[in-house]
């Protein structure tokens, strides 16, 4: 796993730009992420990052075996588009 200043590094020396510049487009892309999440935020090629709303439910709690209602929630997912994943299998 490459560590923030790796990728930033790659990012600057892949675009031909400096360091700093490469970091800004990194908080800009995530901060356009955390905004954009609610309609659905794309990077396109690798995936989408969607907010989802769970039902309610019933489930188990696991030390007591007791039957529990779990209340719905908004989680956030990442949805991996076909052509990254399909690119990650294969290179396995």
């Amino acid at each position: 796993m490459k560590t923030k200043s790796e990728i930033i590094a790659e990012l600057a020396e892949a675009s031909g730009v400096e360091k700093k510049q490469a970091a800004q487009m990194l908080e800009t892309l995530a901060k356009m992420a955390v905004r954009d999440a609610v309609e659905g935020f794309v990077i396109p090629g690798l995936g989408k990052l969607v907010k989802v709303e769970r039902k309610a439910r019933m489930g188990r709690n696991p030390a007591t075996g007791e039957t529990i209602q779990i209340p719905p929630k908004t989680v956030l997912k990442f949805k991996i588009a076909k052509a990254a994943k399909d690119a990650i299998l294969t290179a396995g």
